[in-house]
């Protein structure tokens, strides 16, 4: 196995310590009961064949710098698909659409503290939504100001890369979101979308599971729990019962 096939799986696995899948599944049967009066296709199944994904909230210029964003996050390379591939936007934007992307499942009423030390929590008045609305917003037209007009999608790969950089150590001032919690939600959202189950619409063809080995949720390891050390030959399986 190369070094560059371990060090991949080892990014990987080392993300599942952050994102249980277990977790993400708590979370989507949660904002079922949290937003009733929304469409249930921004946590529903995706379709069985595929098509052509149409943002429900992102907007045109959002879905493409969310696009060109987790594109260097996660890359597609030799040893597999990356998080475009694997539907990660899809997935980003249908959470943005559930509870979750809404706030219900926070507190959200004030006082609230920008400033406040970490140990306090979450104590910002904006949902994942507005996070980013003006997270993308902010930093488009920081990037026109100074990169000759264009946008974060119209930089070269090189030079996108260097501004998620500054947005993770916070070296660019965003006037309405913190830089640094904006690219954090995205890191964050992207290594969920790709590690979800596919029925959350990122992981598609159980890509990310299938690099790391996990074998998704199948019911019964009966067989194998006295076979320590021993491959497990069998592919994963979604929820909904898709195999890969």
């Amino acid at each position: 196995m190369s070094n560059s096939l371990d060090q991949r799986r080892g990014f990987l696995r080392r993300m599942i310590a952050v994102v249980p899948a277990s977790g993400l599944a708590t979370g989507a049967a949660l904002s079922q009961v949290g937003c009733a009066d929304k469409e249930p296709a921004a946590t529903a199944a995706a379709p069985p064949t595929e098509k052509k994904y149409a943002p429900t909230y992102l907007n045109d210029a959002e879905w493409v710098f969310v696009s060109a964003a987790v594109a260097h996050i996660i890359p597609a390379d030799e040893l597999g698909p990356g998080a475009v591939e694997a539907g990660v936007p899809e997935f980003i934007d249908r959470q943005l659409e559930t509870p979750y992307g809404h706030g219900k499942l926070w507190y959200m009423q004030g006082p609230f503290h920008p400033e406040s030390v970490p140990e306090l929590g979450y104590q910002l008045n904006m949902t994942p939504r507005d996070i980013y609305r003006h997270g993308i917003a902010d930093c488009d037209a920081w990037c026109k100001k100074s990169q000759d007009g264009k946008t974060f999608a119209e930089l070269p790969k090189a030079k996108q890369e260097e501004v998620l950089h500054l947005l993770e150590s916070g070296k660019v001032a965003l006037p309405n979101v913190p830089a640094k919690l904006f690219f954090s939600y995205l890191l964050s959202n992207t290594k969920e979308g790709f590690l979800a189950d596919p029925i959350y619409g990122g992981n598609k063809g159980m890509a990310g599971w299938k690099m790391i080995g996990f074998p998704g949720a199948r019911a019964d390891f009966m067989d194998w729990i006295e076979q320590p050390g021993k491959h497990y030959p069998y592919g994963p399986v979604s929820i909904d019962g898709q195999q890969a």
